[in-house]
């Protein structure tokens, strides 16, 4: 008796649960719609899109029909239901945003601000925060939490940084934060938390490879639909792969690193720090930026098909240099498909959908994922 009433409170959760899903994947829906999609009963239908309604995360659109007759009534998702917010510490930057239940950023505001160990600097980060919740008008009740995207690796709890070298972030840990931040609080790898924004944007993409190609360079492994972090929180350290046995120093104290040969910061210090300025110069013919782009692309072909060798699967290219990539993946492709043993092409190779703000919007899309799991 109780394994059959057991099994219809799995099959009820299970009918709320796709019923949800298929408001998340349309922009509107009717009774009908959701009983002729999901083969369902209209009682079963009508029974949880009340109760949805209820509870504030659906609701009544317009209607939909011919003249003349009664018109269907038609119910979307609340959006902003449920709000998270993201912040993307660097080392002179924060960071944050809000995204709703779609995935969409609501909001964002970028600050310049040198990172320091320091109360102070906490207090800074949380009064960012506390504004930007203001300025949109959220309410506690809203808010699932906060995700925070680091560049430093991260213990598996996500509540303390372990290994930190592009900023002094060793022995951070979420108290810190949360002094200033009075919501759930958790802290993510900034590669993994830009890796998840991708899969949230592109659901039937189940395996890939995240390449962070930012001032420093960052990876991400995805399996299934889910970072795969390693047995020790150390997956997807591409940046520290020797590329060019004693080559350049990297900040790791290693020499020929990746990271040495592909940080943005190769590009913009020939532009006074501007990216963008750089990308506009290789467009307008100028000769010094053209070599070094060049020498760019080499080294990243080269990066790509290592990568693709080891794990065979697809390869997005974000970061900083990913957001000016699209008019060079031809030639991107057609130099790392040389290098390609088993294949003539690289067609493996994609850029970012997300081009700006994925690191703070993937640690705000993990509080989603799990509110979104949970119905």
């Amino acid at each position: 008796m109780a394994t059959k009433k057991n099994m219809n409170i799995e099959i009820k959760q299970i009918n709320r649960s796709n019923i949800y899903h298929h408001f998340l994947d349309h922009e509107e829906l009717t009774k009908q719609n959701l009983v002729s999609d999901l083969q369902l009963c209209l009682p079963t239908v009508t029974k949880n899109v009340d109760e949805l309604v209820a509870e504030g995360l659906v609701a009544i659109s317009g209607s939909q029909g011919h003249t003349g007759g009664r018109r269907a009534v038609t119910y979307s998702i609340v959006k902003d239901a449920k709000v998270a917010l993201g912040i993307d510490v660097t080392l002179n930057h924060v960071t944050v945003v809000a995204v709703d239940l779609t995935g969409t950023i609501i909001s964002f505001s970028r600050h310049r601000m040198k990172f320091r160990a320091e109360d102070e600097y906490y207090q800074y980060v949380g009064s960012t925060l506390s504004s930007l919740i203001k300025d949109i008008g959220l309410t506690k009740e809203q808010i699932l939490g906060v995700g925070v995207g680091l560049p430093a690796l991260v213990d598996a709890d996500r509540k303390s940084v372990f290994f930190s070298k592009i900023i002094n972030l060793s022995g951070t840990t979420l108290r810190d934060f949360a002094r200033y931040i009075p919501y759930d609080i958790q802290l993510f790898n900034d590669a993994n938390a830009a890796a998840f924004t991708e899969i949230w944007m592109n659901r039937k993409m189940k395996n890939a490879f995240y390449l962070m190609l930012s001032n420093n360079i960052g990876g991400s492994m995805v399996i299934n639909g889910s970072v795969y972090s390693g047995d020790h929180q150390q997956s997807g350290e591409v940046g520290h792969i020797t590329l060019v046995p004693g080559g350049k120093r990297c900040y790791c104290g290693q020499d020929g690193c990746v990271d040495a040969f592909l940080a943005a910061t190769n590009l913009s210090d020939l532009t006074d720090g501007n990216l963008l300025a750089f990308f506009e110069g290789v467009r307008a013919g100028d000769k010094k930026l053209l070599e070094t782009w060049n020498t760019y692309l080499d080294h990243l072909a080269s990066t790509v098909n290592i990568v693709h060798v080891l794990l065979d699967c697809n390869i997005i290219l974000g970061g900083y240099v990913g957001e000016y990539l699209d008019p060079y993946m031809d030639d991107l492709r057609e130099r790392a498909a040389k290098l390609n043993t088993f294949s003539n092409d690289a067609d493996y190779l994609k850029t970012c959908l997300y081009k700006k703000e994925s690191i703070a919007a993937g640690a705000a899309l993990n509080f989603i994922d799990s509110f979104i799991r949970s119905i």
